[in-house]
């Protein structure tokens, strides 16, 4: 009989994971991630606090400033662009000042940060991505950092690079001496040179750590719901200048992610991306090289392919007409006598069967001409024998399809033209300006009438 022991064990391997299970008065302390809550939460709030009591010098406000921008490219040039993906390589000097003012902001090591991030990039929206917008904004933002998650459920990534990287490797070995003199320690004692130690640790280090985190998060969280999406929709990411303007340029997030291992975000002119100009200064000064761009030829394809969709979608919400093979098929004879027998105001042009019954009062031409046309061919009348009609009539013309005559092979055609039309990306056939059945270059009278 297996000991009590053994059975509290087996019970205890089988529970679920902490954040598979829902939060009580009992467990909401398991479900919390108190390192990261810690840094994240508590370490700003006391900064927030003090910054009440502790006046701001102008030297402080200053060096806060260009501090946020220094540990700020630690990510987005450091973290992000250097050891994440790998789209450029750097000198040893560089790698040891992205390390150390990387750890200036308070996100973790590299190793733990990039690990994440190719995960992110692999499974992007789904339940393994560690910070998926699919989730909550809340949780792609903030809950994912201070909220435990199970580290099986997270998707799988290559980090071989980074453990055969001996910087990173001894940052990731060293985090919390790392991060307690980067973000804290070395700013208060710069501000010391001017006698505000306490004014440093609490703005240029609390406080703007808590910037740089928040400006950081936007990117998994705003970047992936606010904005555009001119490369793939298929997925969340998005640009969007607004998020760029508190990133330094990491805000061409849907760019990004079509092209993950291009050393720029931004890739117009007007764009804003600092982390670019930096690394592409860094390179004319001899520390980085090897800086990965995507083909412009491929970045146009992408670009051009998503314009398409878009078009795409404009045109499923129009009026093209009933499809040529679904439309019945009369023969002359049955035709005329819709017209005169029926009464129906019908015009045949080009082997199609129009009903223009409520149209003839709204003719510009006057209703005296396109009377004369009904029970009758006006393949000839309408493409120029009395007014050669704009691509806008013949498109208006295709909603007033009722049916297709037989007899001179013009269904057979049809059908075999259907075979070979474009389609668009919803599978539909493209109508290009100037291509509507109706649009003939020369006129002609139907098979059978002649």
């Amino acid at each position: 009989m297996p000991s009590t022991r053994a059975s509290a064990t087996t019970v205890e391997k089988k529970r679920p994971h902490i954040s598979a299970q829902p939060f009580t008065w009992d467990n909401w302390h398991q479900h919390i991630n108190w390192l990261n809550f810690f840094f994240v939460i508590l370490i700003p709030l006391y900064g927030f606090i003090g910054a009440y009591f502790v006046p701001l010098h102008p030297y402080t406000a200053l060096f806060a400033v260009f501090y946020y921008f220094n540990t700020g490219l630690g990510i987005t040039a450091g973290y992000h662009r250097l050891w994440a993906h790998t789209s450029y390589k750097a000198t040893r000097p560089l790698q040891l000042y992205l390390a150390a003012v990387g750890a200036g902001a308070v996100q973790g090591s590299i190793r733990w940060w990039s690990r994440g991030h190719r995960a992110h990039h692999r499974y992007t929206d789904t339940d393994k991505d560690p910070y998926s917008v699919k989730k909550g904004l809340a949780y792609s933002h903030l809950g994912w950092m201070i909220l435990k998650q199970d580290p099986k459920r997270i998707g799988r990534a290559d980090v071989v690079d980074l453990d055969q990287d001996a910087v990173v490797i001894w940052q990731h070995q060293n985090y919390l001496l790392s991060v307690t003199t980067m973000a804290f320690l070395f700013p208060a004692l710069v501000c010391g040179l001017w006698g505000d130690m306490l004014g440093g640790l609490v703005y240029a280090g609390i406080i703007r750590g808590c910037f740089v985190q928040q400006a950081t998060f936007c990117i998994n969280s705003l970047a992936h719901w606010l904005g555009d999406q001119p490369f793939d929709d298929r997925n969340s990411p998005r640009d969007n200048w607004i998020t760029a303007l508190v990133t330094l340029g990491e805000g061409y997030h849907n760019y990004h992610h079509e092209f993950p291992s291009d050393y720029r975000n931004a890739i117009e002119w007007y764009q804003y991306d600092p982390t670019k100009w930096m690394i592409s200064l860094w390179k004319q000064v001899g520390l980085a090289y090897d800086l990965k761009q995507f083909r412009q030829n491929e970045i146009e394809k992408g670009r051009v392919q998503q314009q398409q969709k878009k078009l795409d979608g404009r045109r499923a919400k129009l009026d093209w007409g009933t499809p040529l093979d679904q439309l019945p098929a009369l023969s002359w004879d049955e035709y005329v006598t819709e017209t005169k027998q029926n009464g129906k105001a019908l015009v045949a042009i080009a082997g199609v069967v129009h009903d223009v019954t409520d149209f003839i009062k709204d003719h510009p031409g006057g209703k005296a001409l396109i009377s004369s046309a009904i029970g009758k061919d006006a393949t000839a009348i309408f493409n120029g024998g009395v007014y050669d009609h704009s691509n806008a009539a013949h498109n208006l013309l295709s909603t007033m399809r009722v049916g297709v005559l037989t007899g001179g092979g013009e269904v057979e055609i049809w059908k075999n033209a259907m075979v070979d039309m474009v389609k668009d990306s919803a599978g539909k056939g493209i109508v290009r300006a100037g291509n509507q059945v109706t649009q003939v270059v020369l006129p002609h009278g139907s098979a059978v009438v002649a």
